[in-house]
């Protein structure tokens, strides 16, 4: 049996909400895995970590460049929001979004580009790691293009101009006018910023995390006591849901919490007279997946002076 830490029964806490003698009898039946731990908890009913899970903190800033019919996303990550706010840094992530657009999504190879100040991505980075006196580093990248119509950009608790905290790019192929497919693409861009879909479709859904659900519905029908054949209804019709609730297209639009976003997408469409095609999004939400380390900062000031 795994040993069960203090830190880990705080973690599992953070993560989920549930009691501390909970996230510890938690740990115990996950043999000290955190991820099991989150699942025998959601299992039980005693913790709605689905959405927290993926809300790690980690600072930085999220940066969004369109240049036609192509657009880009990029996270830099600092170890405060304090660096966030420095200007210097927030040119360096605007400058470096729009060589993403050129480069593509690969962090080595973005790392590798020239820079518009001279030497590559990576030597400018390293400076300003010199200058500004703290760790930063390029993250991720994503492009997201179209052969006709529109890429929309949205940042969510924007900085400054084009970065903030969560950047969005949707793709919309479609020879409609271009003013209707921007006011559709805002629209979808902040839906897919306030709702998180995790895929563009149901097909598209990870199969694991499917599996994931279906095993938590599973555990969670057979506690009822019902008969077989209705535990196999209720685990379907979770499963259903999480699909539902998970994929763009099928999700419930924010905006008015009634129409499906495809159905807004065709509705659209009827209405300019040319189909539209959600092909893409891009979602990033900064420091997502990410353990931000916790420091006892009084602490170690006592022993850098005891040293």
């Amino acid at each position: 049996m795994a040993e069960i830490t203090a830190a880990a029964v705080k973690a599992l806490r953070e993560r989920t909400g549930a009691g501390m003698m909970d996230c510890k009898k938690a740990l115990s039946e996950a043999n000290g895995e955190m991820e099991a731990a989150v699942d025998w908890l959601r299992a039980k009913g005693l913790a709605a970590a689905a959405k927290k899970a993926g809300r790690q903190a980690a600072e930085g800033l999220v940066g969004v460049a369109i240049e036609g019919t192509k657009g880009a996303v990029l996270e830099v990550n600092s170890e405060t929001d304090f660096v966030a706010k420095n200007e210097k840094f927030q040119d360096f992530v605007k400058t470096v979004t729009g060589l993403v657009l050129n480069h593509g999504g690969d962090i080595d190879v973005i790392a590798n580009a020239p820079h518009p100040e001279g030497g590559t991505v990576n030597d400018v980075l390293t400076a300003n790691i010199a200058t500004i006196g703290e760790n930063q580093a390029l993250r991720r990248a994503a492009v997201a293009e179209v052969e006709k119509g529109v890429i929309v950009s949205y940042i969510h608790n924007q900085v400054a101009p084009g970065v903030g905290k969560i950047g969005v790019l949707v793709a919309l192929e479609s020879e409609a006018p271009a003013e209707t497919l921007e006011a559709l693409g805002k629209q979808i861009a902040m839906h897919v910023a306030a709702a998180n879909p995790l895929a563009l479709d149901e097909d598209s859904l990870n199969a694991e995390a499917i599996e994931r659900e279906r095993a938590i519905a599973q555990e969670k029908a057979a506690e009822s006591g019902k008969p077989a054949e209705i535990i196999t209804r209720m685990v379907e019709g979770a499963v259903a849901k999480y699909r539902k609730e998970n994929a763009l297209l099928s999700q419930i639009f924010v905006v008015d919490g009634k129409t499906r976003v495809s159905d807004v997408v065709k509705k659209t469409a009827k209405e300019a007279g040319a189909p539209i095609v959600l092909k893409q999004f891009v979602r990033f939400q900064l420091g997502e997946g990410i353990e931000k380390q916790e420091s006892d900062f009084a602490a170690e000031v006592a022993a850098a002076a005891g040293a």
